[in-house]
């Protein structure tokens, strides 16, 4: 199809040759309106388009879980958290990689991204890892390992968008996430039990097992761990939506650290504020442009055939799945999570519906797939921050993450194969 290769081709080479993505996706979108000569729309449309995009109570919720996370990354939220994982599981062999894997997996149910989870936890993890005589390597693989979490557990950013341009239950898909997340979780501490059994990475000898720092630890940390209970229950018992969720979560993050712990100030919340407005700028931009270049492909007709010869396949349906499995791992390589969701969701998932393939499901596979890009070369935006933090080379940090790529595709290959692990609590909960 030729308008399928101007969309697609046109864009990932306009991306490749160092343009922004925002550039890329509009001129991409005019261009193939002048080619194909679907054209006879305004230019004025672009602009409308965007402003009826971002004009949706549910994309909302973006900004609002970004702030809860800067403001729990400004103040003491994420340590009171770290210290209750590592007195959780610190007395095992490998016991600050189990907490690392703990910690990562709370607070991945208050940020949403797994760029916020390695921004506020990484720095500290390393940092404990290194005084307790952990190798820098196995430190950051796991670190960067465990972020992969975020976009996973709820509240999902990328969860939200995908829920939003596939017409899929957002409380639906956070419900959906929850058991794969915690089986990448537990994949994750099963490779640093087989690395430290195995030999292949040297683990300090274990702290015995003190209930005393468990419970002090874990009272210093009840309040941040109440959070996720309010943003999930919340949800399921349809006392607010996800979008009014991301404002419950940023309001109980400023009263913990404002009010409670004191020791979020006003510079300190002037801060999270400011990073927050940069980041949802961008995301949200980048947002409106694409809901243009999803338009133009519906109005094209573009997803309809591609659904059509998806239709036409012999092909199993789990045989299928695993083939769009492989294209979001390339894709994930060279477009962030967001990007990637809001450039194909539109192609694809009309396609995966053909095929008779679950949405829910579908949308879950898709996520987890995209979201290992940010720990796989060249462009994983993770990979970059583990250099920033522990000051190693990048192709160092690349080896690093290497061994945690397997648990990751193993998580994947199982969701594959049992669709169950998604599809079971949204069903059990209604949804």
């Amino acid at each position: 199809m030729m308008e399928l290769a101007i969309f697609v081709g046109g864009l990932l080479a306009l991306m490749m040759i160092g343009l922004p993505v925002v550039v890329a996706i509009g001129v991409t979108s005019f261009t193939a309106l002048a080619v194909t000569g679907a054209g006879g729309l305004p230019v004025e449309l672009l602009s409308l388009r965007m402003i009826q995009t971002l004009n949706n109570f549910t994309l909302l919720a973006i900004p609002l879980f970004i702030l809860a996370a800067n403001i729990m990354n400004q103040g003491s939220t994420t340590t009171r958290i770290f210290d209750f994982a590592t007195a959780l599981v610190g007395f095992t062999r490998g016991g600050l990689g189990h907490a690392n894997v703990v910690a990562s997996s709370i607070f991945a149910t208050m940020s949403g991204t797994a760029v916020a989870d390695a921004a506020g936890l990484g720095s500290i993890e390393i940092k404990a890892m290194k005084e307790r005589g952990y190798a820098l390597g196995y430190s950051t693989g796991i670190t960067a390992a465990s972020s992969v979490v975020g976009p996973i557990l709820p509240p999902s950013i990328a969860l939200v968008v995908y829920g939003w341009l596939a017409n899929v239950s957002i409380g639906g898909l956070f419900m959906a996430g929850i058991i794969p997340g915690l089986l990448m979780a537990l994949l994750l501490m099963g490779m640093t039990v087989y690395l430290g059994a195995s030999g292949k990475v040297q683990m300090p000898e274990p702290t015995p097992f003190d209930g005393r720092e468990v419970l002090r630890t874990g009272k210093r940390a009840v309040l941040p761990l109440v959070m996720p209970a309010i943003i999930v229950g919340g949800i399921w018992g349809g006392f607010f939506t996800p979008t009014e969720a991301g404002a419950i979560a940023s309001l109980y993050a400023i009263v913990l650290g404002g009010l409670i712990y004191r020791d979020l100030s006003l510079k300190n919340l002037y801060d999270a504020f400011r990073r927050t407005l940069m980041f949802s700028a961008v995301i949200l931009l980048i947002i409106a442009v694409s809901s243009f270049y999803g338009w133009i492909l519906v109005r094209m007709g573009i997803p309809q055939a591609l659904a059509g010869q998806v239709a036409t396949v012999e092909m199993p349906t789990i045989l299928l799945l695993v083939c769009f499995a492989l294209f979001f791992l390339l894709i994930g390589c060279f477009m962030s999570v967001i990007e990637s969701i809001l450039i194909f969701t539109p192609i694809v998932v009309p396609a995966a519906l053909t095929a008779g393939l679950d949405p829910v499901h579908f949308g879950i596979v898709m996520v987890i797939t995209l979201s290992i890009g940010v720990i796989t070369p060249p462009f994983g935006t993770v990979l970059f921050m583990m250099v920033g933090i522990t000051r190693l080379r990048y192709g160092q940090v690349v080896k690093a993450v290497l061994p945690f790529l397997i648990p990751v595709m193993l998580a994947i290959l199982l969701l594959i194969a049992i669709p169950e692990l998604a599809t079971w609590l949204p069903d059990l909960m209604g949804y």
